[in-house]
């Protein structure tokens, strides 16, 4: 391995240096490119696209977990239509949910859901989740409180509990709410269930839930297509991609990266250049730098943890098997998580269409039982959790292989927030390094949103003014709108663009809100509204006894049917004083307080809308 052409005469040092070739990496390199800037991306493993890479056995292509290609950001959209254009298919989408030894539909199907947990059940999780919108569970710090209170405590035991702690392996109440907040934008029982019962009838696209869309696209050789033509076209212009390149240092000098220290072929080469981008763990990033960072910042470094993941993949003599592109595992009795049925998102991953191709998806950590276990046991594990769930035959497996992918997902226990933002202020005084994508950052990015960090951190080195922390963080443009809708200005006009910890203050929307809708003081205005009552009475009485006659007299002596003793007269006045007082008292107080209860439900209603308004089911995006 070389620096590249010039690297004698310091042109090398203009280099944007990219860690990782990834979405994240890659697509960094392909603005960069376009802006006619070099790079040179820098990744550990022998294939492109990370996570999002499709594996080739045999001919067969199978993915690390399954990627529809589906995103609000007009930038992204418009960067995979430019590199794969006709290559994408449009799929209909079927997935269902594997529970108790029966199979639910997501989107629910309300018959399905009723008949399959029973009417008990489905009765018992309507009053759960009626109770916890009447007295949620606060302060909402865990995802089991997050979960329940949008969902009811019933339903997220039967379905959400297992599954979550099977993807995670520790306890839902060591799991952040800010997770749940993140992945589970807008699933609420009651709009699952009205999207089931209505099927989106008289609701404009922007507000169809879109997890719940009943189409997505799709590459037609998968998702590695999108990386791996990316990668050919940087090479072209000019840029290098250096594969089996494992970044073993960062010199860091004067609050610069100065340069990379690489594992490659068997040696280490020192890689210089201007900029620096790393989509690297976090984690890993941090301990290699030198000289090492303070003490506190590598213990929060090493705080941080991962979920590895591994795919079992299963070729099958039978040309169709069951018609979902996905299956979730709810079930405890098995260890398998997730299936997918590569051939029912394009028909191109498979080459023979007398066989069919499962990937069965096991979450671990690095080392356990699993990781450890042999290929040949873990097939033999795949093959039979399908025979217990019923879905094939054992003996029709003819054939078989294993990726094991590390740090799939970084996790958000109770204290990675703490340990990220000890990282995040270290980072902030190195000046030329920016961090991207889902390990880079430590957050749980889709493949879009690991794309737009990389397509801001690229325009911030060409002279822009980005921040990439915003991103996916609980925003509006992953909340709201139509696909392809939002562009980047939303990001522009910052005053960093390095990381910096996020403050806890009030939402804008939110303060507005608390103003336009201020909570009424029940004693106050029950005691304006008795008094105004009170001396109306009065007054009218006392002007009446002034003027004379006997016409008004009349009309307002009707009081006296209501107010015992009352007359127009001085001592009818005060009588009537005491009455309207009275009422008037009862009346502003039961006023105030419906009203306040009714505004609280209507703030209630608002924010709801704006945490949950697109619907993001934490299941799709595992």
């Amino acid at each position: 391995m070389t620096d590249g052409p010039g690297s004698q005469n310091g042109l090398a040092d203009e280099r944007v240096v990219i860690i990782g070739g990834g979405p994240a990496g890659l697509t960094a390199a392909y603005e960069l490119s376009r802006a006619g800037r070099k790079t040179i991306v820098l990744e550990k493993d022998d294939i492109v696209g990370g996570i999002a890479r499709t594996v080739n056995y045999k001919g067969y292509r199978f993915d690390i977990g399954g990627h529809r290609f589906f995103t609000k950001v007009k930038a992204v959209e418009d960067l995979w239509e430019e590199v794969l254009g006709d290559d994408f298919v449009e799929r209909k989408r079927l997935s269902r949910i594997y529970y108790n030894k029966k199979f639910f539909y997501y989107p629910f199907k309300v018959m399905n859901a009723v008949f399959g947990l029973g009417i008990w059940n489905s009765f018992m999780i309507v009053v759960s989740y009626l109770k916890a919108q009447a007295f949620p569970d606060t302060p909402e710090e865990t995802f089991d409180k997050w979960v329940s209170n949008r969902f009811g405590k019933r339903l997220y035991e039967l379905f959400f509990k297992t599954y979550t702690e099977k993807v995670w392996g520790i306890p839902c109440t060591e799991i952040s709410a800010e997770w749940a907040a993140q992945r589970i934008k807008g699933l609420s029982l009651l709009e699952a269930m009205k999207n089931a019962l209505l099927k989106n009838r008289g609701r404009s696209r922007e507000d169809v839930i879109k997890t719940l869309i009943d189409s997505f696209h799709y590459p037609r050789l998968g998702p590695g297509m999108m990386w791996e033509a990316i990668a050919e076209k940087i090479s072209r212009d000019g840029s290098d991609l250096v594969m089996n390149a494992d970044v073993c240092g960062l010199r860091v000098s004067g609050g610069k990266v100065e340069s990379v220290t690489v594992r490659h072929g068997g040696s280490e080469r020192e890689v210089r250049g201007s900029h620096f981008i790393s989509s690297m763990p976090v984690r890993e990033l941090i301990g290699a730098i030198d000289p090492p960072p303070p003490d506190d910042v590598v213990k929060a470094a090493n705080d941080l943890k991962y979920r590895d993941f591994l795919t079992v993949s299963l070729i099958i003599d039978t040309p169709v098997l069951f018609p979902d592109n996905w299956i979730y595992i709810h079930d405890p009795g098995v260890r398998l998580g997730r299936i997918q049925n590569f051939k029912n998102w394009s028909e191109e991953m498979v080459p023979d269409p007398k066989k069919t191709c499962l990937g069965l998806e096991y979450f671990c950590f690095e080392g356990d039982g699993l990781w450890t276990m042999s290929d040949r046991d873990l097939i033999e594990l795949g093959k039979k959790e399908l025979g217990i769930i019923g879905l094939c035959d054992p003996s029709l497996v003819v054939d078989g292989t294993v990726v094991r992918m590390p740090k799939a997902y970084p996790v958000y226990d109770s204290t990675y927030r703490d340990s990220l933002a000890t990282i995040r202020g270290y980072l902030s005084g190195i000046d030329n390094l920016q961090l991207v994508g889902r390990n880079g950052m430590h957050k749980y990015n889709n493949q879009d949103h690991s794309m737009l960090t990389a397509m801001l951190a690229a325009r911030n080195i060409n002279g822009a003014d980005y921040d990439l922390w915003r991103v996916n963080t609980d925003q509006e443009y992953h909340e709201e709108g139509e696909a392809g809708e939002y562009g980047l200005s939303e990001y522009e006009g910052l005053s960093s663009t390095q990381p910096r910890v996020p403050e806890s203050a009030p939402r804008p929307i939110e303060q507005v809100i608390m103003r336009a809708f201020a909570r009424l003081d029940k004693l106050a205005f029950a005691l304006s509204v008795g008094t105004a009552s009170g001396l109306t009475v009065f007054l009218a009485t006392i002007f009446l006894i002034l003027k004379g006659g006997t016409e008004a007299h009349k009309y307002v002596g009707l009081l006296n049917q209501y107010f015992a003793g009352y007359t127009i007269s001085v001592e009818g006045a005060f009588i009537g004083l005491g009455y309207s007082f009275f009422w008037g008292f009862i009346f502003g107080w039961l006023f105030a307080y419906m009203r306040n209860f009714l505004t609280g439900l209507f703030i209630f209603k608002i924010k709801r809308q704006r945490e949950l308004s697109s619907f993001k089911n934490f299941i799709d995006y595992i």
